[in-house]
């Protein structure tokens, strides 16, 4: 694998990973329109690394919190700090892992990756986007996170495992439509990634492993290392610029995009 097909890659799923216009819709479609060869679950598994690490190191003191309040979770005490956080992004990770699974089991994930399909998806759930972003509350915060909205927002990530939904724009989508603030929506969307990241990519690893895709060791250090500096810029920016922008130039580019996958795919 080139040295700049790798970059290409990296780039594209550690920027689309935290945006939201989906990063899974982003990598199936670089073959398709430019005739690259697929990149292989190896490098999957390397760049979804690389982006781990970066919202990781993001959101640093959330996660030590929940990592420390993990065993209190586990024997059931909720009260210790960091546990009820851990709980709830357990709760929220389920309904995705359910899912991801029944999809895989019976193949229809593998029919899902087509031009058309995210040509739709890219389309309309821009449009839920902008309409959940512009009338939705901003009432609530991070803390008022509950298992209620946990459980609805792991429905909305759920969802996502369509190509082309892209899985922090629908997790988003959820927390706007909760009344949750676009920057604490956002924050609670980018932590729900970590567990879900590692179930994705403990699949896919176990998949190289059985297919003896360990030969490209190195391509693979290379595709996470770019893959962990493109998502920390990209989600330092969109943190950031939550302060004072919406989501409607997201919403532009995924209206604009999917119109044109889907002229693509009807002509």
């Amino acid at each position: 694998m080139s040295l700049l097909h790798l970059l290409i890659v990296a780039i594209i799923q550690g920027i689309t990973e935290f945006l939201p216009v989906s990063s899974s819709g982003h990598l199936i479609l670089l073959p398709q329109l430019t005739g690259m060869s697929d990149q292989g679950q190896a490098i999957d598994v390397a760049v979804h690394i690389g982006t781990l690490g970066a919202v990781i190191l993001y959101f640093r003191s959330d996660v030590y919190l929940a990592a420390r309040g993990t065993p209190s979770m586990l024997r059931g005490n909720l009260d210790v700090p960091g546990a009820r956080l851990a709980f709830l992004l357990l709760i929220a990770t389920i309904p995705v892992i359910l899912l991801g699974l029944a999809l895989k089991l019976t193949g229809l994930d593998d029919a899902l990756r087509s031009i058309k399909v995210i040509g739709w998806t890219m389309l309309v759930f821009g449009i839920v986007l902008y309409v959940v972003d512009q009338r939705g509350a901003t009432t609530k915060q991070d803390t008022d996170w509950n298992t209620k909205d946990a459980i609805i927002m792991g429905l909305w990530q759920a969802i996502a495992l369509i190509p082309g939904t892209s899985r922090s724009g629908a997790t988003i989508s959820g927390a706007r439509a909760l009344g949750y603030s676009r920057e604490h929506g956002a924050k609670l969307a980018m932590l729900m990634s970590i567990p879900t990241i590692l179930a994705s990519g403990g699949l896919l690893g176990a998949e190289v492993i059985l297919n003896g895709e360990t030969s490209i060791l190195k391509d693979a250090a290379i595709g996470a290392i770019f893959a962990f500096f493109s998502a920390l810029l990209a989600l330092t920016l969109m943190m950031r610029l939550l302060r004072s922008v919406s989501f409607t130039p997201y919403v532009i580019y995924r209206i604009v995009l999917g119109a044109g996958l889907l002229f693509i795919a009807y002509s």
